[in-house]
């Protein structure tokens, strides 16, 4: 009698643990194809076209100042410097995180740049608008039609694959707003660079425009069994409302038509890169997005592992993200602090994180590093103005560059990186 009970108990348990388990599954399912068709469809109303400013971009020369002297190049010119290129940042944030954007703005702000802000669906639709009437109220984002808001905020889950659907709908849109801009770089309100704008164009002009800088490493280790093994549901998919992430019992195998390849979520992505991703011309990027859209390390596997099993695009994969963070023993990331900061300068890194909101390292590095003033960028070769306070408040030619020492520590950083052949993506 007591055996029977025992096994009609167990069978009973099984029943009850297999329900949920066959809801999550089909859940996964769903939310799977929903990911793939959200990141598909492009946004529904973009802003009308419209040119910027004349006295930012005449497109007559480029002028590079080094040392205090600017030398003048026309157009054929044998020893003309390439003309600069031009970035794509997807700068996201969360409720309360309005100031940190703006002020990231400012201090990653050029003309020559393209801007699209986005609030998760964690912040308030008044703070969503009252962040497009800041960016509308600034004379020069007007003047140079390059900032742009997302007027309605994708639910996010920083641990689940509603963080890439975001970062793949950026991506997105930066493509049908520009024809021009060459890398992407995604950004969020916890970032802060460390090299003005004109050092990273002045460095970026003498690059192939097709590299990829990512941090990545094909040893998954402890991750296989945590993380890549693991199938989830991330609500912020399909439901209006922040909910927790639901974890299934099942582990599943790992894939064997590519390998997996890891690394942190902070990217600086080429053009042809991320429209091979976004228009589906290739089977991968869209096989693996339906991987890793019921994986808790999607963001961190998805564009590693796209670059790396891409025969056109693993030799052009850098494995340096241009990024600096500290690690603590279980490989997380620690908030920074001025007690490193010539340490943190000195790497050559062109962005660092997390920063806390309104710290003061970050009043350092706009005073020591930047020069840029509270609420005004940082100052470059088309800030024209006279006045110490706000040199930016005159406009010339967006092309004209001065570069500072970042551009030397950033040049001495890619020189190490670049010099250590063969690239990893094929190496391993």
């Amino acid at each position: 009698m007591h055996n029977q009970q025992s096994a009609a108990g167990t069978a009973a348990a099984a029943a009850v643990s297999a329900v949920p388990s066959r809801y999550i599954l089909l859940c996964t399912a769903f939310l799977s194809l929903l990911l793939v068709f959200t990141l598909l469809k492009g946004p529904t109303q973009l802003p009308p076209p419209s040119e910027p400013h004349p006295a930012l971009f005449p497109r007559r020369h480029r002028i590079l100042f080094n040392g205090g002297e600017g030398e003048v190049y026309k157009p054929g010119d044998s020893l003309s410097p390439p003309r600069p290129p031009s970035l794509a940042y997807f700068i996201s944030g969360s409720a309360n995180e309005s100031r940190q954007i703006i002020r990231l703005l400012y201090a990653v702000y050029h003309p020559l740049n393209h801007y699209l802000l986005h609030l998760d669906g964690s912040a308030s639709q008044t703070d969503r608008d009252a962040l497009a009437v800041t960016v509308q109220s600034v004379r020069l984002f007007r003047a140079a039609r390059n900032v742009h808001v997302i007027g309605k905020g994708n639910n996010v889950c920083p641990d689940g694959p509603s963080a890439l659907s975001a970062t793949l709908h950026g991506a997105s849109i930066m493509l049908r707003l520009s024809a021009d801009w060459d890398w992407f770089i995604n950004l969020s309100a916890s970032d802060y660079p460390l090299v003005t704008q004109d050092d990273l164009l002045h460095i970026f002009s003498y690059l192939p425009r097709n590299l990829n800088f990512v941090n990545h490493t094909g040893y998954i280790g402890w991750r296989e069994l945590k993380k890549l093994k693991r199938i989830i549901v991330d609500p912020a998919l399909s439901l209006t409302e922040k909910t927790e992430i639901f974890f299934a019992t099942q582990k599943r195998q790992l894939p064997d038509a590519y390998r997996l390849f890891i690394g942190p979520s902070t990217t600086v992505l080429s053009r042809k890169f991320i429209e091979f991703c976004i228009l589906g011309t290739d089977n991968l990027p869209r096989a693996l997005l339906m991987y890793v859209s019921n994986t808790p390390a999607s963001a961190s596997m998805y564009f590693p592992t796209v670059l790396c099993n891409a025969h056109q695009f693993n030799w052009t994969t850098i494995n340096h993200g241009l990024h600096y963070t500290s690690l603590d023993s279980r490989q997380r990331r620690v908030l920074l602090n001025s007690s490193n900061f010539a340490e943190i300068i000195d790497s050559g890194a062109a962005f660092a994180s997390p920063f806390p909101a309104n710290d003061p390292f970050l009043d350092r590095i706009d005073r020591e590093v930047l020069q840029r003033s509270s609420g005004e960028p940082v100052p470059g070769g088309w800030c024209l103005g006279d006045a110490p306070e706000n040199v930016c408040n005159l406009w010339g030619d967006a092309d004209i560059l001065k570069p500072s020492s970042g551009a030397k520590r950033l040049e001495k950083r890619l020189v190490e990186v670049l010099s250590t052949p063969p690239p990893p993506c094929l190496a391993e």
